[in-house]
């Protein structure tokens, strides 16, 4: 195949693949106001807060930082930062657990931070 017929079948793909995709404008109106997030592995348990992190982006919310907690927790913990406590209710809901705490923060730029616990377990991956 020449690489001219390369090229074109390459471009045609990548326009295809984005006629596809929703813009994150759109799907952010869907889901609700924007709500900054903090994930922070309480487990113990390596690579879980990469994990939470990925969990929450595909439900919307908008993920700026993750890394390690400085403590461990048995369960998930959802604190409220800033705001009122709707954006903790969401977070918690698109986790399917975690207690939801007012700890307000104004020097993170975040509404919500997460704890995650050992009781967290990300939903299984598949292939893309």
């Amino acid at each position: 195949m020449g690489q001219r017929v390369r090229l074109v079948l390459l471009v045609g793909l990548l326009v295809g693949c984005l006629e596809r995709a929703p813009s994150p404008a759109a799907f952010q109106e869907a889901s609700g106001p924007r709500v900054l997030v903090e994930v922070l592995n309480a487990s113990g348990v390596p690579g879980l807060a990469r994990e939470g992190t990925r969990h929450l982006r595909q439900q919307g919310l908008d993920v700026v930082f993750f890394g390690n907690a400085d403590q461990t927790v048995d369960s998930t913990e959802v604190l409220v930062r800033r705001g009122d406590g709707s954006a903790g209710a969401r977070v918690a809901r698109a986790l399917g657990l975690g207690a939801v705490r007012r700890v307000e923060d104004t020097l993170r730029r975040v509404n919500v931070t997460v704890l995650l616990g050992r009781d967290y377990r990300p939903p299984p991956r598949f292939p893309d």
